[in-house]
């Protein structure tokens, strides 16, 4: 396992090779980034680097006395990624861009697109009822239990509900352009979330 980096996502364009072939791209503006918190087995019980992202102006007293240690500005964001071995760290470390390469493999979480609330067909692309003369069955789940037994609905069914708005993780993007003067990541192909939604970087081997 590998340290990763927070960042965000800036939009998606196209970008051409060589051979003149086009690829849609994701540019993803990552870090830079600071260790806040080092987690060792014999303090935690396993490795782990804990990184900050985001400047503000202000936290709470919790939020502030836990950063005060590692002696970084006020970060809005914390994540934590599980390393082998936490020697080659040190509080206050800046993690940017360089931790990673072209034609490297990434693991990207971000929270999906929220939809608002979805029908089943929407949701869970459920099939219509027959649209002709007389149906009532046009949209509608249809039925959702077995009568006297069991006597209830099962948890888990697929009902009408919320749509997105869920972190997803799209694995082994390949990194066909880093700028590590303006800290951003091209990956081939589209990753969660709207422009400015806040992403997880992680190689993936």
């Amino acid at each position: 396992m590998s340290v990763g980096i927070l960042g965000n996502k800036v939009g998606m364009t196209q970008i051409f090779d060589e051979h003149g072939n086009a690829s849609a791209v994701t540019v993803i503006k990552a870090g830079p980034c600071a260790v806040t918190q080092i987690k060792t087995i014999s303090t935690a019980g396993y490795n782990a680097i804990q990184i900050g992202y985001g400047q503000v102006n202000s936290l709470t007293q919790p939020e502030l006395g836990h950063l005060r240690k590692s002696g970084v500005s006020p970060l809005k964001y914390l994540s934590e990624y599980k390393v082998d071995d936490t020697s080659e760290f040190e509080l206050g470390q800046v993690v940017d861009t360089n931790i990673f390469s072209e034609g490297q493999i990434l693991n990207v979480t971000g929270k999906s697109i929220g939809k608002g609330f979805s029908g089943t067909i929407k949701r869970h692309h459920f099939t219509r009822g027959p649209m002709s003369h007389g149906s009532k069955n046009h949209r509608a789940p249809g039925s959702i239990g077995a009568g006297t037994t069991p006597g209830r609905v099962y948890p888990g069914k697929k009902m009408p509900g919320r749509l997105g708005g869920k972190t997803v993780t799209v694995l082994n993007l390949k990194i066909l352009k880093i700028d590590v003067e303006e800290n951003l990541i091209i990956v081939k192909g589209s990753i969660p979330g709207k422009p400015g939604n806040l992403l997880s970087l992680q190689s993936a081997s």
